[in-house]
């Protein structure tokens, strides 16, 4: 049984990076989009046995109960380690065997993707690692069990995982996935998604702001 965690931020200070590119509200309007399309392609996922969204945002908790996913409230946005730290304690509280953790802003992930994560997790102690596209950033990570591996984020965060994972003695397989390696950051991430039309609420978005 896996489960998968995706934080998320404050809504209000979300994509501050592409505030030149993106009103507030926009920006706020993108956070939602990817939510949709990331917990969207989450459960179309049979292998794994439930969802766990980790916010303070009763907007975001109402969308993501859409999906079928669990709420796990966080009393302030601490950031991504710890709303993480939190989901993992959660985990291990229900001796639960393994976490899928997913960044919420990755919406060309695909289900396909995540599947082959779970097919490349080996017996525990083990971990999968996707890494950001530039190679800095940590994605996507499988561990089992869910605390097996400290996870910190924040680029350089894939090396740092790597090189951890492996002192621990952890079996560490690493997939470079073309989906889950595209966070939406930067002005030039958001061209890169666009290159490439798809069924998202993403791109149907960001298609309508650029069409303006």
């Amino acid at each position: 049984m896996t489960t998968a965690v995706v934080p998320f931020k404050d809504l209000d200070a979300a994509k501050a990076r592409l505030s030149d590119r993106l009103a507030k509200n926009e920006r706020r309007a993108l956070v939602l989009a990817m939510l949709d399309d990331v917990l969207g392609a989450l459960s179309r996922v049979p292998a794994l046995s439930g969802v766990l969204v980790v916010t303070r945002e009763p907007e975001i908790a109402r969308r993501a109960s859409r999906f079928g996913a669990e709420i796990l409230e966080e009393p302030a946005n601490e950031g991504h380690t710890a709303a993480v730290e939190r989901a993992v304690r959660e985990l291990e509280r229900r001796r639960l065997p393994a976490m899928l953790c997913v960044s919420g802003d990755l919406p060309a992930a695909a289900p396909d993707e995540f599947a082959t994560m779970l097919r490349a997790l080996g017996p525990p102690p083990s971990v999968v690692l996707v890494p950001s596209r530039n190679g800095q950033g940590t994605n996507a990570v499988l561990v089992s069990p869910p605390g097996g591996l400290p996870l910190t984020f924040g680029e350089p965060s894939f090396s740092k995982h790597v090189a951890r994972s492996r002192e621990l003695g952890l079996r560490t397989d690493v997939l470079e996935l073309a989906g889950l390696a595209l966070d939406l950051d930067t002005p030039e991430d958001l061209d890169l998604f666009l290159q490439t039309p798809s069924d998202t609420a993403t791109y149907r978005l960001l298609g309508e702001h650029a069409g303006r």
